[in-house]
């Protein structure tokens, strides 16, 4: 063991500045043996440190390694695990427990005494020792401790000590001044002895006489001890201050971000108000057009209708996430809900009673006076689907009433006309009434026919007897009496045909004008495509079942619209088509060549009233009455063959 501890120390910690003091060959605890080395050793610097150095030796050759240090000021607990029974193991806590297994207890022992005189010379006792017999710790009076410790460690140190330059420099000198210090070692050690006799007399001397240095250097240790005490205090004082400090600084921290989170709080609180706010906020002069607005003055059907689109704008308005939860917003929102039935309600009552007005009275300035109200049935149409279609089936059978009556009016005296009978003077007399109701009926409701359509203008325009107005052309019906007698047969069909051409002339003018006045009205598309409805299934519709083809409080699609135009206009022209066609056949009754002046005069209407729009009721009606016409002309030529192939036989 003395041989490896010279090469440990030649070879790994002379070259470190470090001298090895106490070495133990171990092995860890339940593993593979692999035996290695602790050793204890100290720096020769100041400050001295003391380490424990795991020693491996290298598996390919017989040089050693240094493999792992730790610091002795690390080392918390030295177990022996036995202090009665000699045991090759124990323990070192460092970090973690190192277990080790020694090669003898007589290398345990000593090392773990040399780890216990150095924690008692550097350590000052941090190291707690278990399970480690007494006598391995050298146990002495507490005065001759350190001394003892000392003095064993100096032992230690003095077995490996080397001397400096001019400690050789020094015995050198003083072995030239005794000559016989060689030969005569006695002598040489009794000078040495009264040497340092003398020397200790003069320390002892010199420590008497500096004794009241020391007194007086112990006096201002003492006085500096109290200061540092007071700065001590003072220091702790100004720690506690600090800390006091640093907790109100805390709380400004705390507070100031707590501020500064409340103001983006009122921040992000103040937008959605004054998005509320700016969005959901009808105003008063609205609020009160919409309860209590006059529907018959203009004035108040304008601020009726601005009122009605704020409020249609505060209903549809995008809500963000969060807001449909808001108590105040379900108020507004219920309210707007409240006003918008009030207001349709009312809306709806006044259209009614104007509906039924319309019925009775033919003033010329009622159309325009329903014009007014078309923004507001648009606006009805949008919110409230159920009412517009109330009011659509409502102005359906007034109106249907009125136009059956004076058309049916109109197709008599035609008739009466046509057949020349013998209550022709007393048809006279009624006949300008009827026929002046027809044509006010017509302007009452939509105005000259001009204003409201271009198409009616181009229509009168290619019509044979639409040159005038429609006086004139009722006037030319009364005067066709005052025809002379000659040429019976060609006048009368002459008659005829300007009779048929002037109901022609007289109808088309009133159905485009009313179609148009429909589309306005009530805010329907004229010339979208269809969605396919044939006009037979459009004939046999009554009111409920116009009704049925709406869903209730949905609006209809831009397709369908003018279906529902073509709808109305059946239900309120329904009586035109069977008129026109007892028309013809009375036409075909008197005169069966008649047939063909009413197959060139419908032709040319039908023909007309296609280019205009080829699925408008009008255009689908006198398509209708062209069929029938067309097969009474087929019967007239049928019958007109027989009667030539009849004629030639005979003859």
């Amino acid at each position: 063991m003395t041989a490896i501890k010279h090469a440990l120390q030649r070879d790994i910690f002379t070259p470190n500045d470090e001298r090895l003091l106490s070495i133990v060959n171990v092995c860890k605890a339940g593993k593979k043996k692999r035996n290695c080395f602790l050793c204890a050793t100290v720096t020769t610097e100041r400050p001295v440190q003391v380490n424990v150095v795991k020693v491996k030796k290298s598996d390919k050759g017989d040089f050693y390694k240094r493999q792992t240090a730790w610091a002795l000021r690390d080392l918390a607990v030295v177990d022996a695990k036995d202090a009665v029974k000699e045991s090759p193991e124990f323990d070192l806590h460092f970090d973690k427990v190192y277990k080790w297994v020694a090669s003898s207890t007589v290398e345990k022992n000593t090392f773990i005494s040399c780890i216990w005189k150095l924690n008692q010379r550097y350590l000052r006792k941090k190291i707690d020792f278990i399970n480690v017999s007494s006598q391995l710790l050298e146990e002495s009076v507490p005065s001759g401790e350190n001394q003892s410790v000392a003095g064993g460690d100096e032992e230690a140190v003095d077995e490996y000590q080397e001397l400096n330059a001019r400690e050789e420099q020094d015995i050198e000198i003083m072995m030239e001044g005794c000559e016989y210090a060689i030969a005569n070692a006695e002598a040489f050690a009794e000078k040495l002895s009264r040497e340092l006799q003398v020397l200790d007399g003069a320390n002892i001397q010199s420590i008497m006489a500096s004794e009241k240095q020391v007194n007086i250097l112990m006096k201002l240790l003492d006085e500096a001890l109290k200061e540092v005490d007071q700065i001590e205090l003072k220091l702790s004082s100004y720690e506690e201050m600090l800390q006091s400090v640093k907790e109100q600084m805390d709380q400004i921290s705390e507070s100031n971000h707590l501020i500064h989170l409340s103001n983006t709080n009122n921040v992000k609180l103040l937008s959605e108000i004054e998005f509320l706010v700016n969005h959901m906020d009808l105003a008063k002069g609205h609020i009160k057009a919409l309860q209590e607005g006059d529907l018959t003055s203009s004035r108040g059907i304008e601020a009726c209708t601005n009122a009605a689109d704020a409020l249609l704008q505060c209903m549809n308005v995008a809500l963000r996430p969060g807001h449909d939860m808001l108590h105040a917003v379900k108020q507004q929102q219920q309210r707007f809900s409240d006003l918008r039935e009030q207001f349709a309600r009312r809306l709806a009552s006044h259209l009614n009673s104007v509906f039924v007005q319309q019925g009775h009275d033919q003033s010329s300035t009622l159309a325009q006076d329903l014009l007014r109200y078309a923004k507001l049935m648009e606006w009805l149409k949008n919110t409230d689907y159920g009412k517009y279609e109330g009011l659509t089936k409502n102005y359906m059978d007034y109106l249907s009433r009125l136009y059956e009556r004076e058309i049916k009016d109109f197709f008599e005296v035609a008739k009466i006309k046509m057949t020349g009978t013998t209550r022709e003077g007393k048809k006279f007399a009624t006949l300008p009434r009827k026929e002046s109701a027809v044509k006010q009926e017509t302007e009452s409701l939509h105005g000259s026919s001009g204003k409201l359509t271009g198409s009616t203008s181009s229509l009168n325009k290619l019509s044979v007897q639409s040159s005038g107005n429609r006086r004139s052309q009722s006037s030319s019906l009364l005067d066709m009496g005052n025809m002379s007698a000659s040429d019976l047969d060609v006048a009368d069909r002459t008659k005829f045909d300007k009779i048929f051409e002037q109901v022609l002339s007289e109808l088309e003018p009133l159905c485009l004008a009313e179609q148009d006045f429909i589309s306005k009205f009530f805010k329907l598309q004229q010339h979208q495509s269809t969605s396919g409805t044939t006009m037979n299934e459009v004939e046999e519709m009554d009111g409920v079942a116009l009704s049925r083809l709406h869903t209730s409080g949905v609006p209809q699609t831009v397709s369908s619209e003018k279906d529902m135009i073509r709808q109305m206009m059946t239900k309120i022209f329904r009586c035109i088509e069977p008129e026109l066609n007892n028309l013809i056949a009375l036409g075909d009754k008197i005169d069966s060549f008649n047939s063909l002046y009413m197959l060139v005069k419908m032709s040319h209407h039908v023909w007309t009233a296609q280019n205009v729009d080829p699925a408008s009721f009008l255009s689908t009606t006198l398509g209708n009455v062209l069929v029938t016409v067309k097969r009474n002309f087929d019967k007239c030529i049928v019958s007109s063959l027989s009667c030539c192939y009849n004629f030639v036989l005979l003859s």
